[in-house]
């Protein structure tokens, strides 16, 4: 039993450790608006060029000097979909993380899907799907990442807090794991259960390690049913939590406002929460291309700082 305790005392430094450097990364020099530091950075979330990239229209190689130099951004949020079988590449990845450092473009995290469920309801189907997300952790310290975004996707029949619990020893698993590799561990409202903000912050409490949080998204609140969880009162449970934060857009009227989300009240919520770290463009919408999308959301983060500047 002591060492038991011991190893878990162990593994909460560590996480402690790396928390408070996922949110020195995260913050990054971004302070209160004093001294000419902006409130809030602006980085790319590559799900933005989804179409473009999938098209083979872009290489994802390209994909740190295409943020710069098209859109003028200088933080990058990967995707795995987009590199799935490179995981363990060491060649492939040394190409991102020179043509990142290249370009003069950090690198901030890997959103990583399709490895299994870390809440399923089989505790074996559960333990494979923490060991699927180890390579994407790997990979993630090898970019020089300070997070990996997942899901916490859960199965089964069993009830609210029955889920809380398998999506909770799954992810407290993986955050073990990616202490030791100095990583955040970050969760994603992604649809179903992980898109109630109550059950999502509920899983945090219970996992309870610094290294493991929340990616709050302004536009994932779908919960089944044709049902929408409240996107403000959702982002307002998810920020205590959150060391990234996802500005999702989809169209905007005339005069550049998001027609979904009131981005000034929704930024108004995040900062209220003490985050000045980055905010992620991750554009979706269909009437912009995906190039105008990016500098349509973009355009607007910046109105919006300065406006609470």
């Amino acid at each position: 039993m002591n060492n038991q305790i011991n190893r878990r005392e162990f593994l909460r430094n560590a996480s402690l450790a790396v928390g408070a450097a996922g949110v020195a990364a995260a913050t990054g020099c971004q302070s209160l608006g004093g001294g000419g530091k902006p409130l809030y950075d602006i980085s790319l979330a590559q799900w933005s060029l989804h179409k473009t990239l999938f098209s083979k229209k872009l290489d994802a190689l390209d994909f740190a000097k295409a943020t710069r130099e098209e859109f003028g951004i200088e933080a990058i949020e990967y995707v795995n979909q987009f590199f799935k079988d490179k995981a363990n590449d060491e060649a492939y990845l040394g190409q991102l993380k020179s043509r990142a450092a290249d370009n003069g473009v950090t690198s901030l995290l890997i959103m990583v899907d399709g490895e299994g469920s870390l809440g399923h309801a089989d505790s074996a189907e559960r333990n494979k799907a923490v060991q699927n997300h180890h390579k994407w952790a790997d990979a993630a310290k090898f970019l020089g990442c300070h997070s990996i975004r997942v899901n916490a996707a859960t199965t089964g029949d069993g009830s609210y807090e029955e889920k809380q619990k398998l999506a909770a020893d799954g992810l407290g698993n993986l955050s073990e794991y990616g202490a030791k590799q100095g990583l955040n561990v970050i969760v994603e409202n992604h649809g179903g259960l992980s898109s109630n903000g109550a059950w999502l912050a509920g899983v945090m409490k219970i996992v309870d390690l610094p290294n493991c949080g929340t990616l709050p998204d302004f536009g994932n609140f779908h919960i089944g049913g044709g049902k929408q969880y409240d996107r403000y009162l959702g982002v307002t449970e998810l920020m205590p939590f959150a060391k990234a934060v996802s500005a999702k857009s989809h169209d905007f009227d005339a005069d550049g406002n998001e027609t979904h989300t009131d981005y000034r009240r929704m930024m108004g919520i995040v900062l209220d929460a003490g985050y000045h770290g980055y905010v992620g463009i991750e554009y979706e919408g269909g009437k912009l291309s995906e190039a105008e999308g990016i500098l349509a959301t973009k355009k607007l983060l910046e109105t919006v700082r300065d406006e609470l500047s």
